[in-house]
């Protein structure tokens, strides 16, 4: 979209085509809404894109709408997304294979089925792995998206649906007037909205800065390997020593590491990436998980900026003041759980409160009391 056809206005900006502001803005657009993304880059082109695509976010109160949208979306969007239920989860460790078979039991408390597995269970279930693996769990429930497709199946499905995306198009600043929002500043010119989501990952906190709103964000950079293919497992989502990923349809194995293999950075990222050792320490533990895959090399790697909160929970919440902004940070959780964050930004902005789940707990509000250092005493300072 050049310069010249930027709208001028929208009932709605969304400021983040990453996968949560995006799915925001298909929902408010089936919903009849005129919507305007804007992004700084392209779409899905930070953690958006690069992540294991997991979809089991049972510990979620948005949990249960993600189970349920999941099967749907291909049809729902009307473009592939490559979603494949079911999760395994592995482990060579005595005590977190107690962990996870007590998750086991509390997902089936839930009414979601999960069934252990033993050595020899896991082994055929996992036939990469050996008897090193002393067992695991397998989700009945959940499953597995490709990231990258799922980006662009939500902006090609918000597109037929009238909504547009300005890519290179930063928000510069926000623009306020009796106490709403009534703009955003771009290079492009000023787009006039009635509301306002701010979605945009490690930028909101400085987006919001000038509103008076103190966002408890802190950016780190996530990163990924991918194996040459290995041979095809029949269940392609497995978790296990500290990883999370999936086998692409291709026999790639795609595997990153959990929040502590992440690196604080600036909101903005380092100039060059991935730049850390962090791969290495990745692909030793992708070797030890599937032994029978240790000689494959890797051919990529991916590196994409998330945002954490202090609890690691996300924050949904429609604001107080200004009473039209609706702020939406899912703390690295954000790729498996955009359909249902997506219907709940919707609710939120329409109608000022979720219509599925009560969300009360992912307010902003939870931290009016958080020490101004947080981030130092945590370790994430950049």
């Amino acid at each position: 979209m050049s310069e010249a056809d930027t709208p001028r206005g929208a009932s709605v900006v969304v400021i983040g085509a990453g996968v949560t502001g995006l799915s925001a803005a298909w929902w408010l657009a089936r919903s009849g809404i005129d919507v305007v993304v804007l992004d700084k880059g392209i779409v899905g082109w930070e953690a958006s894109g690069r992540n294991g695509g997991g979809a089991s976010h049972y510990q979620s109160p948005l949990f249960a709408e993600e189970q349920r949208l999941w099967p749907q979306m291909d049809d729902l969007l009307g473009y592939p997304t490559e979603y494949v239920r079911e999760r395994i989860i592995i482990q060579r460790d005595p005590a977190l294979l107690d962990h996870y078979r007590a998750v086991g039991r509390m997902c089936s408390a839930m009414g979601y089925r999960v069934d252990d597995l033993d050595s020899r269970q896991a082994q055929a279930a996992v036939p990469l792995t050996d008897e090193t693996c002393l067992g695991g769990i397998h989700l009945r429930f959940g499953g597995h998206a490709n990231p990258q497709r799922t980006v662009q199946a939500y902006a090609w499905a918000l597109q037929d649906l009238g909504g547009r995306i300005l890519q290179h198009c930063p928000a510069l600043a926000i623009a306020t007037a009796g106490g709403r929002v009534v703009a955003v500043e771009t290079p492009r010119g000023r787009i006039a909205c009635d509301a306002l989501v701010v979605a945009a990952g490690p930028q909101s906190g400085m987006l919001l800065a000038p509103l008076k709103i103190d966002l408890p964000v802190a950016a780190a950079r996530a990163e990924m390997i991918v194996t040459e293919p290995a041979p095809m497992m029949a269940i392609g989502g497995v978790d296990g020593n500290g990883l999370y990923g999936r086998q692409t349809l291709r026999g790639n194995l795609a595997f990153g590491g959990g929040p502590h293999e992440w690196i604080a950075t600036a909101p903005d990222g380092p100039a060059d990436r991935p730049v850390s050792p962090l791969a290495r320490n990745l692909a030793r533990r992708v070797a030890e998980m599937f032994p029978k895959a240790a000689r494959l090399n890797v051919i990529r790697s991916w590196a994409g900026i998330v945002e954490n909160t202090p609890d690691g929970r996300p924050i949904l919440d429609r604001l107080r003041d200004p009473g039209n902004v609706t702020v939406a940070t899912m703390s690295g959780v954000g790729f498996g759980l955009s359909p249902a964050s997506g219907h709940a930004i919707r609710d939120l902005v329409v109608d000022g409160v979720c219509s599925f789940a009560d969300i009360a707990k992912l307010g902003l509000a939870r931290f009016a009391t958080l020490e101004p250092d947080w981030r130092e005493r945590r370790g994430w300072a950049a």
